[in-house]
């Protein structure tokens, strides 16, 4: 299973494609983690996990431990916003762990490395 990164760079973000190998290293981690870049070819950059999805389009939830699927009843928040106060609705929503099943895992840079993005992860989006 093959994961897709999106790197969060203050106005710009960059999708980038893991490998089956490098996906190993990933499984088990939890929103708020820090991992090190060279995992996804970003030498010197640190990234932190803030959120995701799975197969399925259920959006991870930092509330939530564990990798299960749990259905809540929310007043706002990540993956609903009301129309009006005090609605409520029950969502089904992915846990705060890393599992085979999340397709999707967006970070943020913590740390920055030498290069910048662009220079790295320019040239693949140009040719999109």
């Amino acid at each position: 299973m093959a994961f897709k990164v999106v790197v969060s760079d203050k106005e710009n973000s960059y999708q980038i494609d893991v490998d089956a190998k490098e996906t190993k290293k990933l499984i088990g981690l939890t929103i708020g983690e820090e991992f090190d870049g060279d995992i996804l070819g970003l030498t010197g950059y640190s990234l932190k996990i803030s959120g995701g999805s799975d197969k399925n389009g259920f959006p991870m939830k930092k509330d939530l431990s564990g990798p299960r699927r749990v259905r809540s009843l929310v007043s706002g928040g990540v993956g609903y916003r009301p129309d009006r106060d005090g609605k409520r609705r029950r969502k089904t929503f992915r846990g705060n762990t890393i599992s085979e099943d999340i397709i999707q895992i967006n970070t943020i840079i913590s740390k920055v490395g030498s290069k910048p993005l662009e220079e790295i992860l320019g040239s693949e989006e140009s040719e999109e």
